[in-house]
């Protein structure tokens, strides 16, 4: 029988060789794909050229989104929320409908005279611009939360249409009021300790000024 010593040697000597070949395999491949790193110099000369260090497929958004699509089809940064689909699909339209919102809305002088009246001034404003030039961000971003959350969001909407400018002005003072309180009794989040008027407020603050601010569109549409 051979010495314990030598088999423990012969089956170093093995591992180590079968490691250097697989080793040299893994070399090989990654050699030959193109290299995936961006470098950016911010536009000082000291600093690294990305164009040297950079593939000529990663450079830009639009060359980059174009070699994404190639390695996945069904990457999220080119992937579109189905807004149309699942407005289909939750039957908010149906819901519209029955809740008789766009009617309500006409009773408030929001007409579709009024509404074309409204578009030169969103114009002016740049927010059509602005809608523009943000669409992946607007579909993508804020769109899920809009359609999803519109099954619930339909009967609060419809119901302070119906009541007018008065129901935004009451939501409005009431978020601004539920933020206000959370900051005076010092209420902290579970878990991470950071003050609940700060996290909420993210939330409550931007509501209460969007509520207020239909409160007065309303408002001045009878005017």
């Amino acid at each position: 029988m051979a010495p314990l010593s030598s088999l423990l040697t012969v089956a170093l000597v093995t591992g180590a060789t079968a490691f250097s070949a697989t080793s040299g395999v893994t070399t090989l491949s990654t050699a030959s794909r193109p290299s995936t790193k961006l470098y950016e110099n911010f536009g000082f000369d000291f600093a690294e050229d990305q164009v040297e260090n950079t593939p000529v497929e990663l450079l830009g958004e639009a060359n980059y989104k174009t070699w994404l699509n190639g390695v996945d089809p069904k990457n999220f940064m080119n992937r579109q929320y189905a807004v149309l689909s699942r407005v289909r699909e939750l039957g908010l339209l149906e819901q519209t409908a029955e809740l008789g919102l766009l009617s309500k809305l006409e009773k408030q002088g929001l007409t579709l005279e009024k509404a074309e009246e409204l578009l030169p001034l969103l114009e002016e404003l740049g927010l059509l611009s602005l809608v523009a030039n943000n669409q992946q961000l607007l579909i993508n971003g804020l769109a899920p939360i809009a359609v999803e959350g519109a099954p619930l969001l339909l009967p609060l909407v419809a119901g302070a249409v119906d009541i007018g400018p008065s129901a935004f002005f009451a939501g409005a003072a009431g978020a601004a009021g539920l933020d206000a309180y959370l900051w005076a009794s010092g209420v902290e989040v579970p878990f991470i300790g950071l003050p609940a008027g700060a996290i909420l407020g993210l939330l409550l603050i931007p509501l209460s000024l969007v509520l207020a601010a239909v409160g007065v569109a309303l408002g001045n549409l009878k005017n």
